[in-house]
């Protein structure tokens, strides 16, 4: 049984099952080559947002903000690195091969500016992944004319009286001879006023539950202006800069091959897509979350407290260095969901609605540990700080709409009892190339993707990992016992899962249930932390590779849970904040990759 507000009863098949897919080791080091080139390209056009003569600076995306747009400069920058070729798969003529490595160019633009992201294209690759996932070839090809033409496209799920229950939406696409009337209204949609197509979620017959919808991929052009109207556009608190208003059709006709896929399917690709989407966007919004820390890092050396700088008062230090854990943890998580997609695509559903849960309100959590250091500071809308306060009111919006955390949650909590039963602790470890973001990648196995499997080789890794660990220094040793206590942590969330009631075993279960959820998020968070410890271990990155940051990071993990873990070694602590200084002052990024940064 699965997962959203309304998806009971639609059960999902486990994709066929086979060696996992690799790429050769040639394509690994031209993939890397090529991404960081595209990233280090992107990064360079953006220039210093310090530099007031750059009209991308801070102050030139504060001002489009006060002004509700997106900086024109921004969106030309994007129209000139053909952004939209990142959406494309490379046999349809764009770049889209790995998404882990999309996810490292969009964070690029996160990094500057949350709704230049979203605005400018997020929209149009959450619109796209239900056309690359189930539509014919002719609507792939034409969708990759569209947007390697730099055109935008436009997904239409929402409608306000349902929120996130999207199964009970009433837009109708009724069948007629030759094709579909559209009838009804998509509301918050991004893009509305100028998207040249869209996807749209729609009721195409009136079978009760999951079997009563289709998607449809519409063009604007095919669409009589008698009948189809964009509505107002909403004012909004963050994302000022996105254009978000929403559609109105009356009897509107539209073709019969606007139809993705086969009538009734609607759920299924959807809940397919949302693995692509779910599972991408989380990793882009951490390039957010390292600009605020690397503002507050500055503030905290520059500014003077009681005679020292406020990073000499240990409170503050201590918040600088927990931000930058949990920027590596959810960068971690994000990175192993986004490559899990190539490489385990049947287990893909649970660990997209994890990462999409956690990851986010992780983000959200730690900006409002950075604005306690800044104080009065991220009240302020302009100048050094303004951009931090933007983001902090630009982030959230990742936790909301279709595939809001509610909703993640309840792509869970149906799954929890069989992985209890049959994945933590009896099945296979993930390969250790889920864990190495260097590492090359096959193709976006689109047709793979799975509703659920009953599978979860991340959760067994972590298990498997208990009786491999190295024990010859107080950090390992740290590391060691942090792990211990998470398994038995494990067994309890097997035992509270395997007792489930069968209604807490559906989208309508108690909170109790989405406790349990949230619980297991964080599992799959220490998982990944571990496998990208143990992977740096084989040869990688020597901060990464050190298992001070690992037990700092767990720690962190289990005081989540709400454990008592005992004190780390004095080391760790000061290993983690050499490398917050470090980066820094060598204006590096504070993710996974290390990346230079042009400020």
């Amino acid at each position: 049984m699965l997962s959203d507000p309304a998806v009971s009863g639609l059960r999902g098949e486990a994709a066929p099952e086979g060696p996992i897919r690799t790429a050769p080791p040639i394509a690994h080091r031209a993939q890397e080559s090529a991404a960081r080139a595209r990233i280090a390209d992107i990064e360079a056009r953006f220039g210093d947002p310090d530099d007031p003569a750059n009209p991308l600076s801070a102050a030139g995306i504060l001002a489009a903000d006060e002004a509700g747009e997106l900086p024109a400069a921004g969106e030309k920058l994007l129209d000139d690195v053909v952004l939209n070729a990142d959406f494309v798969p490379v046999e349809y003529g764009g770049r889209l091969d790995r998404l882990d490595t999309m996810v490292r160019v969009m964070r690029q633009v996160f990094r500057r500016d949350v709704a230049l992201g979203l605005g400018y294209g997020i929209t149009s690759f959450m619109a796209a992944a239900n056309v690359w996932t189930a539509g014919s070839e002719e609507q792939r090809r034409r969708l990759a004319e569209l947007l390697l033409a730099g055109e935008k496209v436009s997904v239409a799920y929402h409608e306000l009286p349902h929120g996130n229950d999207f199964v009970r939406n009433e837009f109708r696409a009724d069948p007629v001879a030759g094709g579909f009337r559209l009838r009804g209204r998509k509301e918050v949609i991004n893009n509305a006023d100028r998207a040249v197509a869209f996807s749209i979620f729609s009721r195409t017959n009136d079978t009760p539950g999951s079997r009563g919808h289709s998607v449809l991929f519409v063009e604007r052009d095919q669409l009589d202006p008698a009948r189809f109207s964009v509505l107002p556009r909403y004012s909004a608190v963050g994302v000022r800069g996105c254009r978000l208003s929403g559609l109105d059709f009356d009897n509107c006709p539209v073709p019969e091959s606007a139809l993705v896929g086969v009538p009734g399917q609607g759920v299924e690709l959807a809940l397919r897509s949302f693995q692509i989407t779910r599972s991408a966007i989380p990793g882009m919004a951490i390039g957010a979350l390292d600009t605020s820390l690397r503002t507050v890092v500055r503030f905290a050396l520059g500014r003077q407290l009681y005679r020292r700088s406020v990073w000499e008062i240990p409170h503050a230090a201590s918040t600088l260095t927990g931000a930058f854990l949990d920027l590596l943890i959810g960068d971690s998580m994000a990175t192993v969901a986004t490559r899990a997609v190539h490489l385990l695509p049947d287990e893909t559903s649970v660990y997209a609605a994890a990462v999409k849960y956690l990851v986010p309100k992780m983000l959200t959590d730690t900006m409002y540990d950075l604005s306690i250091v800044l104080g009065a500071r991220f009240y302020v809308r302009e100048g050094e700080f303004g951009l931090f306060q933007k983001h902090v009111r630009d982030l959230p919006v990742l936790s909301l709409g279709h595939a809001g955390s509610a909703a993640c949650q309840a792509t869970i909590i149906p799954q929890l009892s069989r992985l209890a039963r049959r994945a933590w602790f009896a099945g296979d470890e993930a390969p250790r190339t889920l864990f190495r973001p260097r590492d090359g990648l096959p193709g976006v196995p689109f047709e793979q993707l799975a509703l659920a499997s009953g599978r979860d080789s991340l959760s067994a890794s972590l298990v498997a990992a208990a009786d491999d660990l190295p024990s010859g220094s107080p950090e390992e040793l740290a590391v060691q016992a942090l792990v211990m206590r998470m398994l038995d942590q494990l067994r309890q969330l097997q035992e509270d899962s395997l007792s489930l009631s069968p209604q807490d075993r559906t989208a309508l279960a108690s909170p109790a249930s989405f406790a349990l959820a949230d619980r297991y998020a964080v599992f799959l968070a220490a998982a990944s932390v571990l496998g990208v410890w143990r992977a740096a271990r084989d040869g990688g990155d020597p901060f990464l590779a050190d298992p001070a940051w690992a037990a700092a990071a767990l720690h962190r993990l289990a005081r989540r849970l709400g454990q008592r873990p005992a004190d780390l070694p004095p080391a760790c602590e000061g290993r983690v904040q050499e490398e917050v200084l470090r980066r820094f002052h060598e204006r590096r990024s504070y993710d996974l990759h290390d990346t230079p940064l042009a400020g």
